[in-house]
């Protein structure tokens, strides 16, 4: 941003956890060209503790004005935003989005862009009508070794590519805050299909260039639950982990009196609305699959074989690209192994499998030619969260980059990119429920 262009007014909506990376961002690296100016959520409390992070960090610096959900128009005026960030429950995105476009504002909306196909059309028609951009927060995109294998097949390295083959690992560490949290309602995140895999089927649709065409699935709770957890002697007698003595032992319960982090944003929130933010998964009212098993044929020919697995003992994912002149292979292990009773005092309310010492895994990304010995290549590492996409996302969305100098690897995702990683999971979702094989393009034309 040159400095004769006026600074942008942006406000943030849903004050979770997620939010932190963009509320930080905003006071920090950008803070010299985007005011943070308004903060909107169903629960003050957590406004309050944003506010707390960011007079800590930074000293002397006002409160960011707070409002409730019924308030977000009166917001836009009144504190004159021109972009919205939206981190709220998945359900809600929508909502904010179109309603933000129609008052005249960018959005950047968090993955995945919203959970059904209805309300993904609301969002591109509002995007059409109204001129505004929207950007999708998929920060996979960014990391230098995805990065690495977009310019390797875009180059043509492995020839024209037949199929993809693709598993993704969650420990039961991370695999198991699903679990516990909102996410374990399906009306609230579409399952991990649309919550999770969104990421991973907009990698494949940006690496291959394409879109999906048909996708048949199979899927279902297999570890966590009620029922899983009786008949594997692992359920305890508890509601949620906090308080209870049944609980206490339990590897799979999150204790949030033991963060000071969790124990801000969520367990002191509670008197407001009620969230508890640390369920038993293996309690009722779980109605998300917990394995899940999805084929894919694209617009290309290409087809994909993708498998979600959310109880591993490691966190990382392989993926194998065959092709006509030979095959890439990556392995990223993001941890080799979970220890047990996730108690922490991190920075950050987020769970992820990776982590540093006995823990930490390898990249391997290998390049197979015909006729040639395979090749180890090495792309950049970075730094942060994603394997650095957090921050070169970030700098993407918020810095000076040049809108002229168009990115040769294509990174900045619009709302048509979030539909076309959306509408993979939907399709499974449908032949989850269906038994049979579905058109992309039944449930939403892009």
């Amino acid at each position: 941003m040159s400095p004769d262009t006026a600074r942008r007014r942006c406000a943030v909506v849903g004050l979770g956890a997620r939010a932190q990376l963009f509320t930080e961002a905003l006071t920090g690296p950008y803070a010299d060209r985007i005011d943070l100016v308004g903060f909107v959520d169903v629960n003050a409390h957590r406004m309050a503790v944003h506010n707390d992070w960011i007079a800590a960090a930074h000293p002397g610096r006002p409160p960011v004005p707070a409002y409730g959900p019924d308030d977000f128009e009166e917001m836009l005026r009144r504190e004159r935003v021109d972009l919205v960030v939206v981190c709220s429950v998945d359900r809600t995105h929508d909502d904010y989005i179109v309603r933000a476009l129609d008052a005249g504002c960018d959005v950047v909306t968090e993955k995945p862009m919203t959970t059904d196909a209805e309300r993904a059309r609301r969002i591109l028609d509002a995007r059409r009508r109204s001129g505004r951009e929207v950007r999708v927060a998929f920060n996979y995109r960014y990391n230098p070794v995805h990065a690495a294998v977009r310019e390797t097949l875009a180059a043509g390295r492995i020839g024209e590519v037949g199929s993809v083959h693709f598993e993704w690992l969650l420990d039961v560490r991370h695999g198991a805050d699903y679990f516990r949290r909102w996410h374990r309602d399906k009306a609230n995140s579409g399952g991990l299909m649309v919550h999770k895999a969104t990421h991973h089927f907009d990698l494949v649709n940006w690496w291959l260039g394409t879109r999906p065409e048909t996708v048949y699935a199979h899927g279902g709770l297999f570890f966590y639950g009620d029922e899983a957890g009786r008949r594997r002697g692992l359920a305890r007698d508890y509601t949620r982990a906090h308080g209870s003595p049944a609980a206490a032992d339990d590897p799979f319960a999150v204790h949030l009196a033991d963060s000071s982090v969790l124990r801000s944003l969520y367990l002191d929130a509670e008197a407001e609305d009620g969230y508890h933010r640390d369920r038993n998964v293996f309690g009722p009212g779980v109605s998300i699959e917990d394995d899940m098993a999805v084929l894919v044929r694209y617009a290309t020919g290409a087809t994909l074989t993708y498998h979600l697995t959310a109880y591993a003992p490691w966190e990382g994912y392989r993926i194998a690209f065959n092709g006509s002149e030979g095959r890439l292979e990556l392995l990223v292990e993001e941890s080799t192994w979970a220890r047990p009773r996730p108690r922490t005092d991190g920075v950050s309310a987020v769970m992820h499998g990776a982590a540093a010492g006995d823990e930490a895994g390898r990249t391997e990304l290998l390049l197979r030619r015909f006729w040639e010995e395979p090749r180890a290549l090495t792309p950049a590492t970075g730094e942060g969260g994603h394997g650095g996409g957090d921050v070169r996302m970030l700098a993407d969305l918020f810095g000076d980059r040049d809108p002229a100098v168009p990115d040769a690897l294509g990174r900045a995702a619009d709302a048509a990119d979030g539909a076309r990683s959306l509408v993979t999971g939907l399709a499974a979702n449908e032949s989850f429920a269906t038994g049979r094989p579905v058109r992309a393009g039944d449930l939403l034309e892009i």
